[in-house]
């Protein structure tokens, strides 16, 4: 799907946006990453995004949000900082949870366009401009998506690919006719503030997209497919936990769908405070 953006020179999904004074009046982007033991990765992943932006004259910051890592990633963000004030480290202490830590970083940013992207380097900086070029043309959100026409997830395993598929054929009810995407589990996303919704996401789990499609205010939607790469270093944090904290959310989503949020909210609320 091809957009036509306002930004200069008519840029659309298939070109960057060009730099130019009258940039200087487009919405502020927040990319947040976040972060746990990913000392290995972030410096390059750091280096790599800020060569993606730079060249499209667009004002943005990176904030690196980091779940108190027993390594040196916060030294390595904090380094790069010193030389650039646009990437900003944010630590959270006694928390864990990815959704958690991408809401944590969008509270602490005055941005009007909110983003993320993971540090594993498994999501590539070169689609950056693709998803910014959307944002600008109108959409309310955009996203990174494996399973469109052009993605990928390469050398996932069969079981993997089976467990992924699950996991996306199980949301088909809970999305918007109008709305319906191909890759709800994506962490590679950009999204306007005014569409967030007015409750608060679940803090715990990985899939804070899943959660902004059912109860954002989100009127369009575009996906931009992008290769899934390959971890350079450390470990994968999805466990059994991660397929717990799902499952909470689907049944939390399923829940206000057939009309029992209200009267298990209550108990909604404190899944949402842990």
């Amino acid at each position: 799907m091809t957009v036509t953006s306002n930004l200069p020179g008519g840029a659309t999904l298939d070109s960057q946006p060009q730099a130019g004074a009258a940039n200087q009046a487009l919405e502020k982007l927040a990319l947040v990453i976040p972060t746990l033991c990913e000392e290995q990765n972030i410096g390059a992943v750091l280096v790599q995004v800020r060569s993606v932006l730079d060249p499209l004259n667009i004002p943005y910051e990176i904030l690196v949000v980091d779940d108190d890592s027993s390594d040196g990633t916060g030294a390595v963000v904090t380094a790069i900082s010193k030389l650039d004030p646009r990437v900003r480290l944010v630590v959270r202490m006694g928390e864990r949870g990815l959704s958690g830590a991408i809401f944590y970083g969008w509270q602490r940013t005055d941005a009007a366009i909110l983003g993320v992207m993971d540090a594993d380097r498994q999501h590539p900086p070169e689609v950056l401009p693709k998803l910014i070029s959307a944002i600008y043309g109108g959409r309310d959100l955009v996203i990174g998506s494996r399973y469109t026409a052009g993605g990928g997830v390469g050398s996932w395993n069969p079981a993997r690919r089976l467990v992924s598929a699950v996991a996306v054929w199980v949301t088909w009810p809970l999305q918007r006719n109008h709305l319906r995407v191909k890759d709800p589990m994506s962490g590679l996303f950009m999204v306007r503030r005014r569409c967030l919704p007015q409750t608060v996401f679940q803090k715990t789990g990985f899939k804070l997209l899943l959660d902004l499609l059912v109860r954002g205010n989100i009127q369009s939607v575009t996906e931009v497919p992008f290769a899934f790469g390959l971890r350079s270093h450390g470990e994968s944090k999805a466990n059994f936990k991660t397929a717990w904290d799902y499952g909470v959310l689907l049944l939390r989503l399923y829940a206000d769908r057939l009309g029992f949020g209200r009267r298990s909210r209550g108990n909604a609320a404190r899944l949402y405070d842990k």
